[in-house]
């Protein structure tokens, strides 16, 4: 099975349907949450986030009230918010962001179909299938919007977000978030974000920001992640893996720049595995910010990657890593890297 052979068409209603948390975050829970210790930031996120989810128990109507992002605080009653209510984890990849923002979609009391869950890139795909005023009337009627990895890369993308999100917190909807960016910090690095500051600053009133500290779970006490492995022992490996798929790395990102990426996710269907020959560093930006989606997606499905050539710490190069888009990169690294431990029993096993 080879990605480079898959053309994925995604109907605009699975993009809407598919707006849940993905399948590694199916069975997640406040309670399963392991706070380290040494951080309590975690904790106190827990603790705001159970309190928010109870406050939208009873949700308000369309633009009820202004006042503030909540009504409640530590030892009191929870009681409806008043108005705009929005949330917004803030934090290094790896602190369990993700983990938090799918256990408050799970905690939130209304059916599936009154609450979305999704990437800041699955929802700029989601108005781009749907257009801009389908999506408010799509979404408007939820009672909770979920974005994960909230991140402002282009001017475009400022306004359209700015303008969606203060449509829906008029409608009554509730917001989540979560970001390795401060919200008054959005698009730094990126483009001129300062000509771009009423926007920024207006999606920024629409958050409460929680700042979570720690270091990255997925590599917390766990040993290094497997080295490269021969390209001999990857094709093998994939051959004798059923639902496996083999590609050469360097043909499979230039597929990727024909597959638009709302259609990532789509690509991925029915795999058990991602076997990858000749992994050299990508050699440029737009190229490195596609192979970023592709591993949130596999990542998301709990899809094992089995490679040869480089290790993914050379994926990206020593710009890229200073650059305005390096918390984008070393999210990708820590998310392949744990895939890749994923991948070992594939070649053990042989």
């Amino acid at each position: 099975m080879s990605l480079c052979s898959r053309e994925p068409r995604v109907p605009a209603d699975r993009l809407v349907a598919e707006m849940v948390p993905p399948p590694r975050f199916d069975s997640v829970r406040f309670s399963t949450y392991l706070p380290d210790p040494n951080q309590p930031s975690q904790r106190e996120a827990v603790h705001v986030l159970e309190e928010f989810a109870n406050g939208l128990g009873q949700a308000p109507g369309p633009a009820a009230g202004r006042r503030g992002l909540f009504g409640f605080g530590r030892g009191r009653t929870p009681k409806v918010p008043a108005g705009p209510r929005g949330v917004y984890l803030d934090g290094g990849y790896g602190v369990g962001k993700t983990h938090l923002l799918a256990s408050l979609w799970h905690a939130t009391d209304a059916e599936p179909s009154r609450k979305a869950f999704g990437t800041f890139v699955e929802l700029t795909n989601l108005v781009g299938a749907l257009g801009f005023q389908q999506t408010v009337q799509t979404l408007s009627g939820h009672r909770l919007l979920c974005i994960d990895e909230f991140e402002l890369d282009d001017p475009g993308d400022t306004v359209l977000v700015s303008s969606l999100l203060a449509r829906l917190v008029e409608a009554g909807v509730a917001l989540a978030a979560t970001s390795n960016t401060l919200p008054g910090k959005l698009g730094e690095g990126r483009f001129a974000a300062a000509d771009f500051m009423r926007e920024i600053q207006g999606l920024s009133a629409h958050f409460r920001a929680l700042r979570i500290d720690g270091e990255d779970y997925r590599h917390r006490g766990l040993p290094e992640a497997p080295a490269p492995y021969s390209e001999e022992q990857v094709t093998r490996a994939a051959r004798a893996t059923e639902g496996a798929s083999l590609d050469d790395f360097t043909a499979l990102l230039d597929h990727l720049a024909r597959v638009h990426p709302s259609r990532y996710g789509a690509l991925t269907d029915g795999l058990s595995a991602v076997c990858l020959t000749g992994v050299r560093p990508v050699p440029d930006q737009s190229t490195a910010l596609r192979l970023v989606v592709l591993a949130d997606r596999l990542y998301d499905r709990e899809v094992p990657v089995l490679t040869s050539g480089e290790p993914f710490d050379r994926l990206f190069g020593e710009e890229m890593l200073k650059g305005g888009y390096r918390k984008k990169y070393f999210r990708a690294i820590s998310r392949l890297t744990a895939l890749a431990r994923d991948a070992a029993p594939l070649v053990d096993a042989r």
